[in-house]
Parts: C-alpha cells; sequence; structure tokens
C-alpha cells in the first residue's frame, strides 16, 4: 500500500474511532453542565461498551465478526439518535425523550416551526434532521466494522490494548473518579441510556393501567345537575390561560422587575373599579411546552402529564370544567383558541357549545409568529361575539392567551379598544417589532423578550375587566406551564400562579380557607397545589361537594 493511501486508510480509522467514542460518551446533558465546567472535561472518560464490544468481536471468526459489528453499529446509531433528540428535550423541555409516548409531539414541533418560521424553515429542518439520523446510522456501522476489521489485522495489540484499559476501567470505577460532578470517568452511559429507553415501555403500560384506575375515581360523576356550581349562578365565569406564565416570572429578579409592576399596577387599578383578587400557585404537569397537557389536568382533576394520557382522557366521559358548567344546564360554554389553526375534536368532551380559533376570530392583521392572534384582539373578539351579545344568558369561557408563546417576538403592546377593528393597525406594530432570529441570539434578549410579552398578556386581561367587566364577572387566571430553560435555568419548579379576579365579595368568601394571598401575585409563602386538584377543590367551594 502507497503511502498516501496508508495516510488516508489512518485518517478514516482514526475519524470511526473518534465518531464511536463521541457516541459513547457525549452526555445527553452536555448543555446542562455546570457553571464554569468545560464541556471538553465532560468528554474525558473510558466507555465501558468500547472495551465489551471490543472484547466480543476480538475472539469471533471471520463472518461471525462483521455481522456483529453491523449489528452493534446499527444499535449503537439508534442510540445515539436517542441520545440527541434527548439533548433537544432536555434544553427546550427540561426532561428527556420518551421513545414510547412523545412521537406524537414531532408533528407539533413541526408546526411550531413553520408558524414561527415560515414553510420552508420547517421542511428544511425536517429534511436536516433525516439526513442527520440516516446518517448516523450508516455511519455508524461503517465505523464499527472498521474498527472491527482493524483490530482483527492486528490481533495481538487490540487483545493487549483492551486488557489494559479494562483495567484501567475497573481502577477508574473503584476510586470514582470524576472530572465532572456526575460523571465517572469510568463511563456506562450508553448501557444505562439502552436499558432505560427499553425500561420505558412497561412502564409505559403501567402507566396506562395506573391512568385508567385515576379517571375512572370521579367523586362529582353522580352530582345531580342542579347541584352543580350553585355558588356561581347567574355568573359569568372565564378561566383565562395565559401562556407560559410561569412563577420564575414574578420570583426571578431577571423577569420580575418587567412583571410584578403590572401585577402591582393591575391589582390597584381594579380595586379601584371595585374588584378584589385572590392568588396562589399550581405545579402544572408539565414545563416549557404541551399546554395542552395542563389544560387538560386542570379542567379534569386528573394528572396529564404524557399524550398517553391525554389520549386516554378524551376517549373517555370523566366530568371537566367545562363540562360541569355546560351538564348543570345554567351556563353557555364556549372555547376561545387563538392558538388553533384546524378543528379541534376534543372540544366535545370538555364540554365546550362553540369553539372560536384563529380562522373564527376575524383577524386581519399581521401574523406575531406562533401567536399570530395578539391577545388584546382575541379578548376584544370574545366580547363581540359573545361577551357582550345582547339577551344572552350566563356565559362560562376558556380563554387562552398566546401572545407570551415562544418565540416571544415580535410582541404587540396594547392599544384603545375601539381601535382594533380588524385588526390592520397591528401592521405598523409588526413592522417596528423585534423579530425572532435577532431576539434568539443572546439569552438576556431571550429572557427580556419574555418578560414583555408576559406583561402584555396580563395587561390586556386586566384592561379588559376594567373595560368590559361588571358585578357578575368572575375571571380565574393562571399559567399552563413554565417557559423554557433558556429563560428560567434548568432547576426552576413546575408551578405556576394562579387568580381569581371578582367584585361580588361572597364569591371571595367562598374560598377564603384556601389561604391565598391578596392581590393578583401571591406571595412566596402561598399555597401551592397540584393542578389535577384544583378541579375538585373549586366544585367543592361553588357547590355543595363532591357525593
Amino acid at each position: 500500500m502507497s503511502r498516501p493511501r496508508r495516510i488516508a486508510a489512518g485518517v478514516a480509522t482514526g475519524l470511526c474511532a473518534l465518531l464511536v467514542f463521541l457516541a459513547l460518551v457525549v452526555p445527553e446533558q452536555i448543555t446542562r453542565l455546570p457553571a464554569g465546567t468545560s464541556p471538553w472535561a465532560a468528554l474525558v472518560r473510558l466507555p465501558v461498551e468500547a472495551l465489551l464490544a471490543a472484547a466480543v468481536l476480538i475472539v469471533l471468526p471471520a463472518r461471525a465478526r462483521v455481522i456483529t459489528a453491523g449489528v452493534l453499529g446499527g444499535v449503537l446509531g439508534l442510540l445515539t439518535v436517542v441520545k440527541i433528540i434527548d439533548v433537544g428535550f432536555l434544553t427546550t423541555l427540561d426532561r428527556s425523550f420518551d421513545p414510547v409516548l412523545d412521537w406524537p409531539l414531532f408533528a407539533d414541533a413541526y408546526r411550531f416551526v413553520r408558524d414561527s418560521f415560515g414553510t420552508a424553515g420547517a421542511v428544511g429542518a425536517v429534511a436536516g434532521a433525516v439526513l442527520l439520523a440516516v446518517g448516523l446510522l450508516v455511519g455508524m456501522v461503517f465505523a464499527v466494522r472498521r474498527l472491527a476489521t482493524v483490530m482483527a489485522r492486528h490481533d495481538a495489540v487490540a487483545r493487549a490494548g483492551v486488557g489494559v484499559a479494562a483495567v484501567a476501567w475497573l481502577v477508574l470505577a473503584l476510586l470514582g473518579t470524576s472530572l465532572v460532578p456526575g460523571l465517572y470517568v469510568a463511563s456506562d452511559s450508553a448501557a444505562v441510556l439502552a436499558r432505560r429507553q427499553v425500561l420505558r415501555v412497561p412502564a409505559a403500560v403501567h402507566d396506562r393501567k395506573q391512568f385508567t384506575a385515576e379517571a375512572s375515581t370521579d367523586a362529582f360523576r353522580d352530582t345531580p345537575p342542579a347541584s352543580l356550581l350553585t355558588g356561581l349562578r347567574d355568573k359569568d365565569v372565564i378561566f383565562a390561560f395565559v401562556e407560559s406564565y410561569g412563577r420564575s416570572a414574578i420570583e426571578d429578579p431577571r423577569l420580575s422587575r418587567r412583571v410584578d409592576p403590572v401585577l402591582s399596577e393591575g391589582t390597584a387599578r381594579l380595586a379601584k373599579a371595585g374588584y378584589a383578587a385572590r392568588s396562589g400557585f399550581l405545579t402544572s404537569p408539565t414545563t416549557s411546552g404541551f399546554s395542552w397537557l395542563a389544560h387538560a389536568t386542570l379542567h379534569s382533576g386528573v394528572w396529564i402529564d404524557n399524550e398517553q394520557r391525554y389520549r386516554g382522557l378524551v376517549s373517555g366521559d370523566r366530568l371537566t370544567l367545562p363540562g360541569a358548567f355546560h351538564k348543570s344546564g345554567a351556563w353557555r360554554t364556549v372555547g376561545v383558541e387563538p392558538g388553533n389553526t384546524f378543528d379541534w375534536p376534543e372540544s366535545r368532551f370538555y364540554g365546550f357549545e362553540r369553539i372560536y380559533d384563529s380562522r373564527t376570530l376575524g383577524y386581519q392583521g399581521p401574523s406575531f409568529g406562533w401567536a399570530r392572534v395578539p391577545d388584546q384582539f382575541t379578548l376584544k373578539a370574545f366580547t363581540d361575539y359573545e361577551y357582550a351579545r345582547a339577551g344572552r344568558g350566563p356565559l362560562m369561557a376558556e380563554i387562552t392567551l398566546i401572545s407570551s408563546h415562544t418565540p416571544w417576538a415580535p410582541t404587540p403592546s396594547l392599544v384603545g379598544w375601539d381601535e382594533i377593528g380588524d385588526g390592520a393597525l397591528y401592521r405598523a406594530q409588526h413592522a417596528r417589532g423585534r423579530k425572532a432570529a435577532e431576539v434568539w441570539k443572546e439569552s438576556a434578549q431571550v429572557r427580556s423578550e419574555y418578560a414583555a410579552s408576559v406583561a402584555y398578556s396580563i395587561g390586556s386581561l386586566v384592561s379588559w375587566v376594567r373595560e368590559y367587566g361588571d358585578d357578575d364577572l368572575v375571571l380565574v387566571f393562571l399559567g399552563d406551564h413554565q417557559p423554557a430553560p433558556i429563560v428560567v435555568g434548568n432547576r426552576a419548579s413546575y408551578d405556576v400562579p394562579v387568580t381569581i379576579v371578582a367584585r361580588d365579595r361572597t364569591v371571595l368568601d367562598r374560598i377564603s380557607g384556601w389561604g391565598w394571598t391578596e392581590g393578583l401575585e401571591p406571595s412566596p409563602q402561598a399555597p401551592v397545589w397540584r393542578m389535577d386538584a384544583f378541579r375538585d377543590k373549586f366544585l367543592t367551594a361553588f357547590g355543595p361537594g363532591p357525593r
């Protein structure tokens, strides 16, 4: 073999070894290392999986070695793809990827990218992801087979090297050597990842059985319609979800300096208009995204923290909060969902008689990224179509406010309620607003725009109450989940603020035993409940209690 060919072969072998090494040792939490830790330190590891695979391949005959190397390469390629997805999930959603339950979420991710960055960007992202996955699978098979061939060619050196490395691994494991907290130099992370993914299958089966048992237990199932929500009869009850409005928005100094003034000023302005408020915290089943899981949990009184549970819930007949209002026969129930761009069949499960979405709200202005419709327009459309409709009876509505949805740019601003029209006036705001691509260059800018968007959403809600509210209004507004780790870090709680606003003091008297804080902002010592506890507490406070 000529010298250039020997050099090329050596480089190819080195690249194959590097690819396999990185696939085995790069941790899923590479983007979540402790502050001040060098990412290179996380790569100083000796993978036991490589030693075991090498030991097996060395002793196998030629034909079996080729087949086994191909299988091992394919398995390692799949694990690498899962690990990359894990890195993405941990970075954006603060949890690892579940290969059993999370596949439906990729469709939602595609729609988010399309609505935020356009169809071309979404298609390009999908094409890039597919090419990367296929390239890793093919490349890993090739790499492991080439390394197996090289070891067979240099059998004595390979055996000696594996033996020395095995002794070194044992010594390092016994000493617990670690350059990065939680990451040992004697590594078995690939085996742990494989084991974790395999065990998710029986875990999903168990969770399905557990959910079935939880969902079938309902203390309010047999409550007569006439006994439901008697303490709210003749009231207009509105549940407003504020997208990504998490506890950090009012307690993290980097965010609260923008959000707290809106809450304190809002409390004062509502008090001047005769309203009072009580606030606490709920622990959401999700963070960074998957808002529908939080909506389902609050309304159903069952913990819905994955897609399997959600699908099981909406295919059943459990009583929801909107369903209780509908079942009583005393309210018209509507849902206002500006984030929906297609039909929502689950609305029938929840008990909504009418749904307004991005196609039916009448918005003719520019798209503000994923959150196409500004919150103030959403509230005005709800007012025109339902709340201010002459001759109507009591109304129950869920309104989802989405201007605080990632990517948090551009963010609209408040205008006069009589100026909104069909939304055309937002073109000027959109033109001078900051673009997402610009904002996402620095995490500090992302945090700033997030806080501004939450302030806008809550400001819109407070302004609407002052403009259109009356003695019969009861408003419940809350966050669905905390924002992404880029805003709040990796150690933020799953808590979200929840507030009830009313002018009629008898409404707030019914929740006096909850211990909630006065005003729109809960104190740090305010009670914290799991979100699935809210339904029963609410139905009990405003009715005769469970039967």
